[in-house]
């Protein structure tokens, strides 16, 4: 496939969505860029976070674990339903009730100014973490199957990737992004079942007998019941709930798009339906994985042997020698090399907009937390100039990250990012739970030392744990993180004045 078609493919792709920037971001203040308006129709935002919780990630990584951890990862999914019902009773009517712009001015409120900026300064740096993963995913495709044909350096790869987002986010915020993300959304999920379709016809299977081969596979495996392995059932069902709650309850990135709906009843029926599309959408990427799996042994294409950091032999289609690769690239490999024009450009496409799904509301969010939680803006036409610096600020950060990160990625992005996710995104969870289901007055000022120590502890922890007990805590990092906050936010005296009125309300409030 060339690379000049896949580039002009992509520049029609990003003019499209720089239209849609100019048509939502006609206004361009305050109020547009970090609420939207507030009226966002419930099913377009439900849509487009569908995209955005699934991100570059869930495109390639799920697709390629499945030769080691087969469907295991539907256990995660199965406890996201639980978790995103407890963001609908708990975590939404608390947000619109106090009309919050920032989620983390809740902390303000109900604890003090030091556990206000600790939360959003732990939500900072989750989000860079998170979207630097996603936005490698995309630079890293990218370069291997389009740039480097013409030796341009990884570092320009990754600048033309943040720029492209920088241009159409940068005038109409979160408005632009709820729009931009429903066409990418659609585009993500065209291009598995353009891949499924592909498959089928090349194997000449019908829908059932995809199916039963996908059943009768080594891979169709769901649960798994050894305590040891850091993918047993109760660890990923119990962390996906978490999970759900921290990076979506508790992230002012996915917040955000909620926030844009008209009322809180709309808001809630966003997160509801989101919810349950999410487990058909799963289970088709999961699906894939072992498709791709059977249709490139059947075809004599790779060979897998599900260890190592190189754990598939897949043909080079220039040489037709076996190469090794990681798991990430199977789906790019088989999509651009071995599908066709047709099904290699709209992969292309499909890795894009899974990836800026994700990435550009990211962008958005760091910069409304950042410009509401730690200078102070508010929700009208001023300090505009003031915006598009901090936005520029961000894109940089981002930049330099994921240059650092190509030369520390050695593992499944996927598992990567979660288990990052767990030292950044526990002691969120401690706090806003401890807030919602207690009473009690903290002392504010221990909040950040707390926060520090609960997440080096927890790491120290798991460490100890693997190496003389041979017991991983996976994907419960994050809970237990979030206990630990708990515990010792309980423990310190309290001393700070916060609002007793608030606590009634929050205690008292109604479904």
């Amino acid at each position: 496939m060339s690379a000049t078609l896949v580039l002009s493919v992509l520049g029609v792709y990003f003019l499209l969505l720089i239209a849609i920037s100019q048509l939502t971001g006609k206004k361009g203040d305050n109020e547009t860029f970090f609420t939207g308006n507030r009226n966002s129709p419930w099913y377009l935002v439900a849509f487009g976070m569908i995209g955005a919780s699934l991100s570059g990630v869930t495109f390639i990584s799920i697709p390629g674990a499945v030769v080691s951890d087969g469907f295991s990862y539907m256990q995660m999914v199965l406890g996201y339903l639980l978790g995103y019902a407890v963001i609908a009773r708990f975590l939404i009517p608390l947000y619109y009730r106090m009309n919050l712009t920032s989620i983390y001015g809740y902390l303000n409120e109900r604890f003090g100014r030091n556990s206000y900026l600790t939360g959003a300064g732990f939500f900072l740096i989750s989000r860079i973490i998170g979207a630097s993963f996603r936005l490698y995913l995309v630079a890293m495709v990218l370069h291997a199957f389009v740039f480097s044909v013409w030796n341009v350096p990884f570092a320009a790869t990754v600048a033309i990737t943040i720029i492209l987002i920088w241009l159409y986010s940068f005038k109409g915020g979160i408005k632009t992004i709820v729009w931009t993300d429903t066409l990418q959304t659609t585009f993500m999920l065209l291009a598995v079942v353009l891949a499924v379709v592909f498959i089928s016809d090349q194997l000449n299977w019908t829908l059932g007998d995809m199916v039963q081969k996908v059943q009768e596979s080594d891979y169709s495996k769901v649960f798994v019941w050894d305590w040891h392995k850091g993918n047993y059932f109760f660890k990923h069902f119990l962390s996906g709930m978490f999970i759900t709650i921290v990076m979506t309850g508790l992230d002012q990135d996915m917040m955000q798009k909620n926030l844009t709906c008209r009322n809180e009843k709309e808001a809630r029926k966003n997160i509801r339906w989101m919810s349950y599309a999410l487990v058909p959408v799963n289970l088709l990427f999961l699906a894939l994985g072992a498709l791709l799996y059977l249709y490139g042994t059947q075809k004599g294409l790779l060979l897998t042997t599900g260890i190592g950091d190189f754990p598939i032999q897949i043909m080079n289609p220039d040489t037709h020698e076996m190469m090794g690769i990681r798991k990430d690239l199977l789906f790019p490999s088989l999509a651009i090399n071995f599908m066709g024009p047709v099904v290699g450009l709209i992969f292309v496409v499909g890795l894009i907009a899974a990836a800026y799904s994700s990435a550009d509301s990211a962008l958005t969010a760091l910069t409304t937390s950042f410009c509401v939680d730690f200078l102070g803006f508010k929700n009208d036409g001023t300090r505009v100039k003031q915006r598009y610096l901090v936005h520029i600020m961000f894109s940089v950060v981002l930049f330099l990250v994921i240059v650092v990160f190509k030369q520390l990625h050695n593992d499944s992005l996927v598992n990567t990012l979660f288990s990052a996710a767990g030292y950044t995104y526990g002691p969120l969870l401690g706090l806003f739970a401890f807030g919602i289901f207690t009473r009690r007055k903290i002392n504010d000022h221990a909040v950040p030392y707390i926060a520090l120590f609960s997440a080096t502890a927890v790491y120290f922890i798991n460490l100890l744990l693997s190496k003389y007990g041979g017991f991983n805590l996976g994907f419960m990092v994050l809970l237990v993180n979030g206990g630990i906050t708990m515990l010792l936010i309980w423990l310190v005296p309290g001393n700070s004045s916060q609002s007793e009125a608030l606590d009634e309300a929050i205690v008292n409030q109604e479904d």
